[in-house]
């Protein structure tokens, strides 16, 4: 599966919310950094991370464009409540090694009224 193909397919999941399947686009040392937050290393840490967010905010992935480069997917996004942001998926044999994705994350908190923090 291409790069682009599989961040298609990973959007699908995302928005189903289920954290052990998302869970398994990832190599076992993968590493996803959100640029607002400390980066998660190791498939079980991002399932982790997954599980918390799910939990605490309704998350919807609405696809703008996937572009691919190589071994590389750069995914635009939008959700239902305007906010935007992109993310960088290093696909290497298959499953994503590294994420990266930048978004406003004040927005986020406010969007959702969640706490902000100090």
């Amino acid at each position: 599966m291409s790069p682009r193909e599989l961040v298609k397919q990973w959007v699908v999941t995302f928005n189903t919310g289920n954290a052990e399947e998302l869970a398994q686009f990832y190599h076992e040392d993968a590493i996803n950094h959100q640029v607002a937050e400390q980066p998660v290393t190791g498939r079980e840490a991002i399932r982790e991370m997954f599980t918390r967010e799910f939990a605490a905010a309704e998350m919807v992935c609405l696809v703008e464009n996937i572009f691919e480069d190589g071994e590389w997917a750069i995914l635009e996004w939008q959700d239902p409540l305007g906010l935007r942001g992109c993310g960088f998926f290093w696909v290497v044999e298959g499953k994503i090694a590294l994420q990266r994705g930048y978004w406003d994350k004040l927005s986020f908190l406010k969007m959702h009224n969640l706490p902000i923090p100090e």
